[in-house]
Order: structure tokens, then sequence, then C-alpha cells
């Protein structure tokens, strides 16, 4: 496997990631949309019998498309470019694996710890659902969670690897991550919990939106695992190298 520099790698996540951010603008536009929609107009139709409604200083079809590919491909560019560098640090560190299958790997784990592991506790909730006076409050409290999903993980992984040598890969992978999943449910029950859906909203909009949110992480990191695996081993094998041939790097 060729030593590269962690700059080529670097600029070839940030373009798996813009192209995952294509695929998460195209599954948002399509799947999530129509909630968004759907939850403004409740939101509006409250707005006008209290307050008489206001017009919205950036029109509904222009953040629907351009404010929202806009938002997507600058998120990917950047999740790319981070989970670049997580890539440089586990190639070779994780396993014997190759660059596609790493970045296989490198995108699940992140999926879990960045999306999934908040998500569980603070799901993503649309227009018209939560007080505006605890905005601080809730993005405190996810941005708390997910930084301890992140903080977990490293942990279960330093586990893991000091536990190998005496129970083998495959048994200290298995507790580590057990040790992962108990020490994200403590998080769960000593983080107070959020609940601010109003009792009259639509309870079936709530849980579409939510999965569409899902829905829109799994393309982006999915496309990023792919694609990414893809232009990394175009830049770590040279062409003509049996398969058989590639060794992690050191």
């Amino acid at each position: 496997m060729n030593p590269i520099s962690p700059r080529v790698l670097l600029i070839r996540g940030m373009l798996a990631g813009m192209l995952a951010g294509v695929a998460a603008f195209l599954v948002a536009y399509f799947l999530g949309e129509s909630q968004v929609d759907a939850a403004i107009a409740i939101e509006e139709a409250g707005a006008h019998d209290h307050h008489g409604g206001e017009v919205a200083p950036v029109s509904r079809a222009l953040q629907a498309t351009a404010g929202l590919g806009t938002g997507t491909l600058l998120y990917g560019i950047a999740l790319g470019g981070i989970a670049a560098l997580v890539y440089c640090y586990a190639l070779g560190r994780i396993g014997r694996f190759g660059p596609r299958a790493t970045a296989l790997l490198v995108s699940g784990g992140l999926f879990v710890t960045v999306t999934l592991v908040p998500f569980f506790k603070y799901p993503a909730n649309p227009p018209a659902v939560g007080d505006p006076e605890t905005t601080v409050q809730r993005t405190t409290l996810y941005v708390l969670m997910l930084a301890l999903g992140l903080l977990l993980a490293a942990a279960a992984l330093i586990l893991g690897r000091r536990l190998a040598p005496s129970l083998g890969n495959w048994n200290a992978s298995v507790a580590a991550s057990l040790a992962f999943v108990v020490a994200v449910g403590i998080a769960y029950a000593f983080l107070p919990g959020v609940n601010e859906v109003p009792a009259d909203f639509p309870a079936a909009l709530v849980w579409q939106f939510r999965l569409a949110s899902l829905a829109i992480q799994a393309a982006m990191w999915g496309t990023f695992g792919l694609a990414f695996g893809f232009l990394a081993e175009r830049a770590l094998v040279p062409a003509g190298t049996p398969k058989e041939a590639v060794q992690p790097a050191s």
C-alpha cells in the first residue's frame, strides 16, 4: 500500500462528502420536505389564530431548494473532511482491513456515534414543535449527548484493543461493543429528557419527520463510505496491484 500524505485523503474525503451532501439533499427534498410543509402549515394556522401571521423573510420555495442544497453540501463537505482525518488514524489500526472496508467501518461507526446515539435520546422534531424559550437548553443537551457518544466510542475502541491479546479480536470487539451500549444507556438514564410535542400535534407527522431525518443521515454516511472507499483505494493502492497483496497501513 502506498504511503500517502493525509492531505490527499483529506481532499478526497471532502470530495466524497460533497457527493454525500448531494445524496442527502435528494433524500431531504423528496422525502422530508413534505413533512416540513405540513408542519409549517400547522404552525401558520396557529399563528393566524393568535397573532395574524407574519411574512417570512425568505420564501419557502427558496428554502426548500437553494437553501437546502447549500446547507447539505456544506455539511457534507465538512463531515467528509472530519471523517477523512478519522480514517487516516483508523487505517491499519482497527484490523487487517483494506481501504474500502475501513472506509465503510469508519462511516458506519460515525453514523452510530454522531447520528444514532444522540437521536435516540433527543430525536429531531418538525417545525411548530418545541418551546422557543428552551432552544438553548435543548441544543446544549443534544451537543452533550453527541460529545458523550464520541468519547464513549473512543473509549470502547481503546478497551477492545487492550482486551484483544487476552480474549482474541472477536471476543474483544463484542465485549467493547457491549460496554459501549451499557455506557450509552447509563448516559441516557442520567441526562434529562425533552418532550415538548403538543398533545394535539399529529403523532404520525412527528414520526414521519424523524424517519426522514434518519434517512437523510443514512444516505449521507452510506454515500460517503462508498465514495470515499473508492477514492481512498485509488490513492492508496498502486494500479495493477493484486488485491490479495494489499496490506493495511502501519
